[in-house]
């Protein structure tokens, strides 16, 4: 049964599967939360159960026009055809919650990791779901260990889908790279790979105070 307000998946693929743990990290009474690199909307609208208010950006005009066309945008969202890297109408250190899935591997990594965390606001909570490159044996290892899963996840929700025209790009640095630079850029991140080929990196922005 879907509770009132609830979004349900009209597809599923590996970045949606992962759309759970990004809600489960929003904190208790949220008020701007930002989805960068939103696509058709799919994860700003869930988050709208979460947060006061919501800013879905993507750069891609095709996806923008897909999110605000959707039967049932809830009134807290907001969309915007921009680049959250470029756009310094975004006001930064401004959202509580920043989420980020699929997104940061189609720019110069550094780059974005350090924009996202300077929209997140002091005592906000940035979370990235990302993807990396296998490089190694074990890295080649873990991600056969997430076939089965895949496959009876696609399965389970018929098929391995989404909205046409969305952006795609490989992931250029390794499990081990991505590691080490957000542990450097995002001191005290929880950073965990998953079965599903993505990791989710969690951080809390600290307070002014230090706190």
């Amino acid at each position: 049964m879907t509770e009132p307000g609830q979004v349900t998946d009209p597809y599923w693929n590996h970045n949606v599967h992962h759309h759970p743990a990004v809600l489960a990290a929003v904190p208790d009474g949220c008020g701007r939360a930002l989805d960068a690199g939103c696509g058709d909307g799919l994860l700003t609208r869930k988050l709208a159960a979460r947060a006061a208010s919501v800013t879905g950006v993507d750069r891609s005009p095709e996806m923008i026009k897909l999110a605000r066309a959707h039967a049932h945008v809830p009134g807290s969202v907001t969309y915007l055809e921009t680049d959250y890297l470029a756009d310094g109408s975004l006001p930064e250190g401004a959202y509580d919650f920043v989420s980020a899935v699929a997104v940061v591997h189609h720019a110069p990594f550094e780059e974005a990791v350090t924009r996202l965390a300077r929209l997140t606001a002091p005592g906000g909570r940035l979370v990235i779901v990302g993807m990396a490159a296998n490089r190694t044996v074990l890295d080649w290892v873990i991600s056969a260990c997430g076939l089965p899963a895949s496959r009876l996840h696609a399965r389970r929700h018929g098929g391995k889908r989404g909205p046409a025209g969305m952006p795609m790009e490989d992931a250029h640095m390794s499990w081990a790279e991505i590691r080490q630079a957000v542990h450097r850029l995002l001191p005290g991140c929880e950073f965990r790979r998953t079965l599903l080929w993505r990791y989710v990196l969690v951080w809390d922005k600290p307070r002014e105070d230090g706190l």
